[in-house]
């Protein structure tokens, strides 16, 4: 099946540290996504998003610096995963973060840089900006 990369790039007005608490912390992931959240704070911990239509397990976290999750959408097949990874770097007014997504079913591809925009940038600023 042909796959798809994506990369985004954003600037928040917040740490590096606040950002990847809101991305890692259940608790706070689940205040900007206004959905259930089960994750994990180790390599191979299984996670949940927006009540179980995105799920996945741990690779890497580097707190405040890098997270990389092997990402799949419900709708996707069986065994079928992406690899998200997720960049922090200090920036003038904040933090930048870069995102890439490599291994995205080809069909989905529209539909998955649209969901990460509206589903997780703009409320992640929104969250952070409060």
């Amino acid at each position: 099946m042909p796959t798809r990369s994506l990369h985004q790039r954003i600037l928040l007005k917040a740490s590096p540290h606040q950002v990847y608490e809101a991305l890692v912390d259940p608790k706070r992931h689940a205040a900007f996504t206004g959905s259930a959240v089960r994750a994990g704070r180790k390599p191979g911990t299984a996670f949940t998003y927006y009540d179980g239509s995105l799920s996945g397990f741990v690779v890497e976290l580097v707190p405040d610096r890098r997270i990389l999750l092997a990402w799949r959408a419900s709708s996707w097949a069986k065994g079928e995963y992406s690899i998200a990874r997720f960049e922090l770097s200090k920036a003038r007014g904040g933090t930048r973060l870069t995102f890439d997504q490599v291994g995205i079913p080809a069909k989905h591809l529209n539909g998955i840089a649209d969901g990460w925009k509206q589903f997780y940038w703009t409320p992640l600023a929104a969250y952070l900006a409060s």
